[in-house]
């Protein structure tokens, strides 16, 4: 797995996102690598995570090819090309279910990520 990847993880752990795990779609999609996927506890906590997911990126001179501004939101991305990082509330994260539309993905769960 790419350290930037491990990185962002580690961020999103650190930060106190909830549910993190990693897809592995490069064999099953043609969208990009990597899917990053966390639950956040309120609106302010997932606007909070993508801001560290963008300093990070920022600083790293990962180029950001879309990512959502707004507020309120129950599912926020930020795409960098090679990962996409979604951002969920509780009730978006069970509605979208996004790990059940990918099963044929490999799935890491944070401890196999962060080798906790």
């Amino acid at each position: 797995m790419d350290k930037e990847i491990t990185d962002i993880v580690g961020i999103l752990d650190n930060n106190e996102a909830e549910d993190v795990m990693v897809l592995d779609v490069q064999k099953v999609s043609n969208l990009t690598s990597y899917f990053i996927v966390a639950t956040a506890n309120s609106d302010p906590h997932m606007e909070a995570l993508r801001d560290k997911i963008l300093e990070y990126v920022k600083k790293d001179n990962i180029p950001v090819i879309y990512y959502d501004h707004g507020k309120g939101y129950d599912w926020m991305v930020v795409d960098c090309g090679f990962f996409i990082a979604h951002l969920f509330s509780k009730k978006g994260r069970e509605f979208y279910s996004l790990e059940d539309l990918w099963l044929n993905a490999k799935s890491y769960k944070l401890e196999e990520i962060l080798n906790k």
